[in-house]
């Protein structure tokens, strides 16, 4: 069963090439930091003719991470991959079974109405053949939420997939480039995914359908570096918007992206005073409002307590802003 501080504790996902021959030392000689998680991709990062090498790469950084592990009882980020297809999952997991203790699970991308079936019947026969609790993150990208026309029946067939899985399931993760890209469009350092209308309003239904019941993680943003930290800034600026509509964590692509993305899940301090005297209402009162610690506004024990619940476990995974 899959532990609430583990679904908020990814946070930052690092997505790194599956070939990358040196992200295992990376993460030994903690480049990327202590808190983020890693994920290794086997599928669009990787052409049709490399896959083979990408899965001996696999095996191979994992093989050292373990062993180093070993020696030195080192911690290591949660550890994902991202297979290609179903079927990938066992021939990945045949690879790295040896070494599976540091293997916190799979990311299935394009999971829909038409293949989530397949990802987890796969994913299961995989658990059965491990000693310890493996997760699965279902990343939605696929045409069918697209189409408007399908969006509705779509999302409530995959909604049942992943409800079917509901206690391996660690985030759901949507795929923000995949939908930008079925409309051609992309974002500058200057402008927020919620500034394009169509992807905002697939993003709008999906953490309608989901942000109740599961961790939903933000769509990546594809800027890192230039003169004046622009790229810091509109990372900065998309995560707000991330936090205010449900979105918990992001899909990084480059290790300085990862800082961003702690820092804005850090919890503001009235926020935490005031969750943490939410969650600790005296039962004996018989009024269940009133004003917040320092009395900037109201806090109500039945409409904020899961937003109270959210920010306590925010605060356990990120810390509080001083």
């Amino acid at each position: 069963m899959v532990e609430d501080v583990l679904k908020y504790s990814v946070g930052a996902l690092l997505y790194c090439p599956a070939l990358n021959t040196t992200v295992a030392d990376s993460i030994l000689s903690n480049k990327f930091g202590e808190k983020y998680s890693l994920c290794l991709c086997a599928e669009d990062t990787i052409a049709e003719n490399a896959v083979e090498q990408a899965l001996n790469q696999i095996e191979l950084t994992f093989k050292k991470l373990y062993l180093s592990c070993e020696k030195s009882n080192k911690k290591l980020p949660n550890i994902f991959i991202r297979v290609r297809n179903p079927e990938q999952i066992e021939k990945i997991f045949q690879r790295v079974s040896v070494y599976d203790s540091i293997l916190k699970g799979f990311a299935f991308p394009k999971y829909s109405s038409l293949t989530a079936e397949k990802y987890n019947d796969y994913f299961l026969h995989v658990s059965e053949n491990t000693n310890h609790d493996l997760f699965m993150m279902p990343i939605l990208e696929s045409q069918d939420i697209v189409d408007y026309q399908s969006r509705y029946k779509a999302l409530g067939t995959i909604k049942k997939h992943i409800d079917d899985m509901k206690k391996y399931v660690v985030n759901v993760r949507v795929g923000g480039n995949d939908f930008c890209n079925y409309f051609g469009v992309r974002r500058h350092v200057d402008q927020t995914i919620y500034d394009i209308s169509p992807i905002n309003s697939i993003l709008s239904d999906i953490l309608t359908f989901f942000s109740q019941e599961y961790v939903v993680s933000g769509p990546v943003w594809e800027y890192y570096s230039d003169q004046n930290d622009n790229w810091k800034k509109g990372l900065q600026n998309e995560l707000k918007y991330d936090l205010l509509n449900g979105f918990i964590g992001k899909t990084v692509i480059h290790p300085k992206q990862i800082s961003v993305v702690n820092d804005a899940l850090k919890v503001d301090k009235l926020d935490y005073l005031d969750a943490k005297e939410i969650l600790n209402w005296k039962k004996e009162n018989s009024i269940l409002v009133h004003g917040s610690v320092f009395k900037e506004r109201m806090n109500e024990r039945k409409t904020h307590y899961y937003w109270a619940k959210k920010i306590m476990f925010l605060s356990k995974c990120y810390g509080i802003k001083k």
